[in-house]
């Protein structure tokens, strides 16, 4: 069935898809509607970012990994469109599961048009973002008067098929605020060397947080300047979050009485 298939199912037996944000990864930080989703859902298709705590909560038999396959290798979105119609159709309330927040470069906003053009209901369920979260979990505050008052957030995976980057790096260093990238551990050094060549001070603070609120959470801590070499120092690994900007500063003035950091 084409994702492009428009129309209404005109069938009352058709399920619901739920596209739920199950935080950053601590099954605490789970809102109360997202875990009642999760325990009344006939399937749950999701990827390794919720955590190994909050999957472990999900029967084997209802649940279905659209994450990394094996040998490496990512699920197509186009598969997870097609499964998300197919089983709906079959009559089945499904979970999208996702890190974070759902249209947090989640593909949420995919997935809303591929359901909607296949006349599937469906409900979208708000999760805290890693964006802020993770960030925050580990000392740094997104924004603080004393220094920055706006935040961008970035994506570091941007689909492959794109002619070019739709970021606008010269811009960011001009900004003069925080910038957090999700998911851009392995771009690291194209990015920060870009930044650099558009401005931004060497000696700018940088964090990375890897697995915020998991159980084996580690941040390291560098300067736009030195941060890949940390990264590659401490072996700091996907998936994890970049955060730019003079607050990364703060976590060395609380880590030493911040609880989990």
């Amino acid at each position: 069935m084409s994702d492009e298939t428009h129309g209404d199912s005109g069938d009352d037996t058709v399920g619901k898809v739920y596209l739920v944000g199950s935080g950053p990864g601590d099954p605490e930080l789970l809102t109360v509607k997202a875990k009642r989703l999760i325990e009344d859902a006939d399937v749950v298709l999701h990827d390794k970012l919720p955590g190994p705590e909050i999957l472990g909560m999900i029967p084997e038999d209802r649940r279905e990994d659209v994450g990394k396959r094996a040998g490496g290798e990512w699920t197509p979105q186009e598969y997870t469109n097609r499964r998300l119609v197919e089983l709906a159709e079959e009559g089945n309330d499904v979970v999208r599961l996702k890190g974070g927040d759902p249209t947090v470069f989640g593909r949420g906003g995919e997935e809303m048009v591929v359901l909607a053009n296949h006349g599937i209901p469906f409900e979208v369920v708000p999760g805290i973002t890693s964006a802020i979260a993770g960030p925050e979990v580990a000392g740094i505050p997104v924004t603080h008067r004393d220094y920055v008052s706006s935040v961008s957030f970035v994506t570091g995976h941007e689909d492959p098929t794109k002619d070019e980057s739709a970021v606008d790096w010269a811009a960011l260093a001009d900004t003069g605020g925080t910038i957090v990238v999700l998911m851009g551990v392995g771009k690291l050094p194209g990015y920060t060397a870009e930044l650099l060549a558009h401005g931004m001070a060497p000696e700018t603070p940088v964090a990375l947080i890897e697995r915020a609120t998991w159980p084996d959470q580690r941040v390291a801590t560098g300067t736009l300047e030195t941060i890949v070499d940390v990264r590659d120092s401490e072996g700091i690994e996907p998936p994890a979050i970049t955060v730019i900007g003079e607050v990364a500063g703060e976590r060395e003035r609380v880590v030493d009485l911040l609880e989990g950091a």
